[in-house]
């Protein structure tokens, strides 16, 4: 008798998505400047959104100086190491520009595609989004004296926004020596829609109304549109940044 044979069968490839994307930034009613900056690349690798600190002043430099320095970065760059370099190097050129002349900074998230694979770092109260199927989630962790509380269990999740220190950030590029960046790792499917943007969004839209809009656009310039309109119709009392990236068949 012969023994029995086991046919394993070849794993099909698996198509890397396709990554396009789009991006809009807006004074909001309030302010008189736009101090957020954002970052788009036409090959689908590198995205960020900036936010000036503008209680410091020149917060649209700060801003400026981060976008500025990410953009050197190279596809073939090392991830995580890349981004986390080149912020530490905005870092240092802008506490090098504010000695003498006051303190400024910028919160920042930013994300690097590479392998199908999505690294985002950040620093301070910028986040990311990923929408996954009808599903929402929140990749980032705010840095700002708010989170701590709900982490520490002082403060309920659902009072963060009306906080009267929800915009105190414990972390910002250009504001210390040391500067202290978190990151994570993505794998991307087809389908996925990922969201980068400011404060000033999510201070007026809670997860909820920002997944429904992720979820109903057609194209990614089209939820760009929608996510800043309705931060208007709010009142959009600080600037407005978004970017929308988009995974699609190949």
């Amino acid at each position: 008798m012969s023994a029995p044979i086991t046919r394993i069968p070849p794993l099909l490839p698996v198509a890397a998505p396709r990554l396009y994307g789009a991006g809009l930034t807006h004074t909001g009613l309030v302010r008189e400047r736009n101090e957020d900056a954002i970052l788009t690349d036409p090959s689908g690798v590198l995205w960020a959104v900036a936010d000036g600190m503008g209680g410091y002043g020149h917060g649209d430099v700060a801003s400026d100086i981060v976008i500025e320095r990410l953009s050197e970065i190279t596809d073939a760059a090392l991830a995580p190491q890349a981004l986390r370099a080149q912020l530490h190097s905005a870092n240092a050129d802008i506490l090098a520009q504010t000695r003498g002349s006051g303190q400024m900074g910028a919160t920042v998230v930013a994300m690097l595609v590479q392998n199908s694979a999505a690294t985002i770092v950040w620093a301070g109260d910028c986040r990311a989004y990923l929408l996954r199927g009808r599903s929402l989630r929140l990749l980032t962790r705010d840095h700002t004296v708010v989170q701590d509380m709900v982490d520490e269990g002082l403060l309920g999740d659902s009072d963060r926004e009306s906080h009267p220190e929800r915009h105190i950030v414990t972390r910002a590029v250009g504001v210390e020596p040391e500067l202290d960046i978190d990151a994570t790792v993505v794998p991307l499917v087809n389908g996925d829609r990922l969201l980068l943007c400011s404060d000033g969004l999510t201070a007026c839209l809670g997860d909820q109304d920002i997944a429904e809009h992720m979820r109903d656009a057609a194209t990614p310039e089209k939820m760009c549109d929608a996510l800043v309109i309705a931060a208007l119709e709010f009142g959009a009392p600080d600037n407005v940044s978004v970017v929308s990236v988009f995974a699609a068949e190949a």
